[in-house]
């Protein structure tokens, strides 16, 4: 194993807005990292970046995959080299069922008995897929749709699996599926870098994790340090009064790091 995506001193920007920092970040192969933080932080930014999704950035740094650069590649060539990217808010393509919504995850593939394999492999996952696989995506629930939408990126066989938010907007009891098929996605062999609110969950499931907070890390290391950590479980699990929320201040002062 070694280093699969190696970020380095990326300065991101939307318009006039500075976005990520001078960010930096290194996901080991083999391993789920997690990336937390609040609304606005920046943390969809960095999986945009590195997809090339967002015009003519980084502004700074460089971005490597499998060691090769691909900063300032177009989208369609980083997903062939083995990037897939699951967005927030799904994004499936509501006017198709979701046998083409996973077609289209294959579109650069040739192989059809491979294909054929891995429609299996995404019903086995997903079985709720299966018994909706002639209705069309753009009927299926919240939890549905994100399901589909994590289909669709495994069809491309992706050697790194973005994942932004995908327990947003789910019931406690679809967000422990979600989470546990995570899991069986890694374990199968897909490294991860997952994008999330919600630190407990994310946590729980990850190696390494990074706290993000105005496009800066101010905090990394392993996940379960991390749950251990007095600040972070205060913090990032919950501010309970209005104390915490001065001590958060302080906390972040004390943290920050460049």
């Amino acid at each position: 194993m070694g280093t699969l995506l190696e970020i380095k001193n990326i300065e991101t920007y939307y318009g006039l807005i500075y976005a990520l920092r001078g960010l930096s970040l290194s996901v080991e192969e083999g391993t789920i990292t997690a990336i937390l933080g609040n609304n606005g932080a920046g943390k969809s930014t960095i999986l945009k970046t590195v997809c090339g999704l967002i015009d003519d950035q980084p502004d700074k740094g460089t971005i490597e995959f499998m060691g090769k650069r691909i900063d300032g590649k177009d989208t369609e060539k980083i997903v062939r080299m083995g990037i897939s990217y699951v967005p927030e808010g799904r994004e499936v393509f509501e006017e198709l069922t979701v046998r083409e919504n996973l077609l289209m995850g294959a579109y650069i593939r040739k192989d059809r008995t491979g294909i054929k394999n891995d429609f299996d492999r995404v019903y086995g996952l997903f079985p709720v897929l299966k018994a909706r696989e002639g209705q069309w995506a753009g009927t299926l629930s919240g939890g549905e749709q994100q399901m589909l939408a994590i289909g669709r990126a495994l069809m491309n066989l992706p050697k790194l699996l973005f994942l932004d938010e995908p327990s947003l907007g789910l019931s406690p009891i679809l967000v422990k599926d979600i989470f546990k098929i995570i899991k069986t996605i890694h374990k199968e062999g897909t490294t991860i870098l997952l994008v999330e609110q919600n630190a407990r969950m994310a946590l729980a499931i990850s190696h390494f994790g990074l706290i993000l907070e105005n496009g800066r890390f101010v905090m990394k290391g392993r996940a379960s340090e991390l749950m251990e950590d007095r600040d972070v479980k205060e913090f990032y699990m919950g501010v309970r009064s209005e104390e915490s929320a001065k001590g958060y201040q302080r906390w972040k002062r004390k943290k920050r790091w460049r």
